[in-house]
């Protein structure tokens, strides 16, 4: 290779080099003409950029959760309850009464009766203050005759019940101690979905044991399977029999829990579906028993459903929200304050009413004799209500009944019949109703379905009262194919009265 053609491919690397600095520079200043104008061939979906892409922080954790847990579960305690169950009376023991016994010894001991047993159950529960107040479930130590708890360093006391509300399923203890290490009260108010929570307790009585999981769901009710006022935190933090009464703290080591139940699909074990009382509700019922020995609840003096999309559509309502009434006391404050069956309560102090159950916790947390504003749905149209609140009575539970047999041919998947005075009297419903009875329901047909069954009272079909069954038939054959709204009695309920739709014929 000469020294000519050297110096030529050292030229022309040159030129390449400086063509394409020059190049660079020409697409840098294009590029940023160009910012805010379309890109041709382009993705039409949104795209959103990430500005703060630092991970989310989950607290100083040295080794995982210990730092949390560490302080915390002195303040669960194990509690053990006993209490004396009684035969019932004329109960025997079968034992006496089988055949091939009595072949043997005859009748000499056929009036053997079982005698009183002693039952045991265990639980957990909560260090509140540290002279010894301890909340945990009322079903924990309902019925119990003796009261034991267990704190972690294996001192045993007898607990004192201060006090029990079924109602919430919280109970409140006092053991005779002091210095004991508590749980600081937090805020379930703030807990969101995705939040990571820790629960402490005794599961099937092994010892304490904490495990963890997110928060599922806030605000869970399970149409008073559990217990009437139902306000759940749910979780996938494994919680077993035993856990019942202990502690759900958050990642900071505050209380924002109580432990109270689980669906276990049959099984009788965790699956994934644990539920506990929010902290604040708790407190708050806590807080009377302590103070008063009972809980005081506000008080409407009416029967709340809920509002469904067929309903939403009866009541010219644009969405199915707000709590439908579907039954009104004349005497009590929404009677007095002038509210009427088959409004449709849509706020409450100006808050949204998502359902019955919200509406029943809301009013049930604020004071008897307070005022409150209520928006509400009628005649196609809202309108503001003023209520003072009463104190809800000791029980405020509706039962369910059955009705007679009879028939007046099959109509929306069932058969009903004139109520007389004898049919008033067995279902324990007010003297002077009207309507038909329930008689039967056809359990795969449409009345099924919406939930009418026997004994229930009839009085009212798209809003047209009916009072014998000719009525009921005329006015289901003026409804043709349309969903039929029904207004029904409830059996054994006071009169209780409540909305039902049954899709079609």
């Amino acid at each position: 290779m000469n020294s000519g053609t050297l110096r030529v491919r050292r030229w022309v690397a040159t030129v390449v080099v400086l063509a394409a600095l020059a190049g660079g520079a020409i697409l840098a200043t294009g590029l940023r003409n160009w910012s805010g104008n379309p890109v041709y061939g382009s993705t039409s979906l949104p795209a959103d950029v990430a500005r703060d892409s630092s991970p989310v922080p989950l607290g100083a954790f040295a080794n995982g959760f210990a730092s949390v847990l560490k302080p915390a579960l002195p303040a669960v305690v194990n509690i053990h309850t006993s209490k004396i169950v009684k035969p019932k009376a004329g109960e025997s023991m079968p034992f006496f009464n089988d055949p091939f016994f009595r072949q043997f010894f005859g009748d000499q001991f056929g009036n053997a009766r079982p005698q009183p047993q002693r039952e045991q159950s265990l639980g957990s529960g909560v260090i509140v203050t540290s002279d010894g107040t301890i909340v945990t479930n009322n079903h924990v130590i309902d019925g119990a005759t003796e009261i034991k708890v267990e704190l972690a360093d294996k001192r045993d006391f007898t607990a004192k019940l201060v006090g029990t509300d079924p109602q919430s399923d919280v109970a409140v203890l006092k053991i005779n101690a002091s210095g004991l290490p508590t749980l600081p009260i937090g805020d379930s108010a703030k807990l969101q979905v995705g939040d990571v929570v820790l629960a402490i307790g005794d599961p099937f009585g092994i010892g304490e044991t904490a495990t963890m999981g997110i928060v599922s769901a806030t605000g869970r009710g399970m149409g008073g399977q559990i217990e009437r006022f139902e306000d759940f935190i749910q979780t996938d933090a494994a919680i077993n029999p035993g856990n019942s009464g202990g502690a759900m703290i958050d990642l900071h080591g505050n209380l924002v829990g109580i432990n109270t139940a689980i669906l276990s699909g049959g099984s009788g074990g965790n699956q994934g579906i644990g539920f506990a009382i929010p902290i604040n509700m708790a407190h708050n019922v806590m807080t009377q028993l302590v103070e008063h020995g009972k809980v005081i609840r506000g008080y409407l003096g009416l029967l709340p459903q809920d509002v469904s999309p067929e309903i939403a559509k009866e009541f010219g309502l644009s969405e199915p929200t707000g709590a439908l009434v579907g039954s009104v006391e004349a005497d009590k404050p929404a009677g007095r304050a002038g509210l009427k069956r088959g409004d449709i309560i849509l706020k409450v102090n100006g808050q949204p009413v998502t359902s019955a159950n919200d509406l029943r916790l809301r009013i049930s947390q604020t004071s008897p004799g307070t005022s409150v504003d209520l928006t509400i749905w009628r005649d196609s149209k809202t309108q503001d209500v003023k209520v003072q609140l009463g104190e809800l009575p000791p029980d405020q539970t509706a039962k369910s009944g059955q009705g007679e047999e009879g028939g007046s041919g099959a109509m929306l998947g069932m058969q009903v019949q004139d109520l007389t005075p004898d049919m008033t009297q067995e279902l324990q419903v007010p003297a002077g109703t009207h309507g038909v009875v329930v008689a039967s329901v056809d359990p795969a047909s449409a009345a099924a379905a919406a939930g009418l069954d026997r004994g229930f009272v009839i009085q009212e079909v798209n809003h047209k009262t009916v009072s014998n069954v000719q009525q009921f038939k005329q006015a289901l054959e003026g409804a043709g194919d349309r969903p039929v709204l029904l207004l029904v009695m409830i059996p054994q309920s006071n009169g209780m009265t409540r909305y039902v739709v049954v899709e079609s014929h």
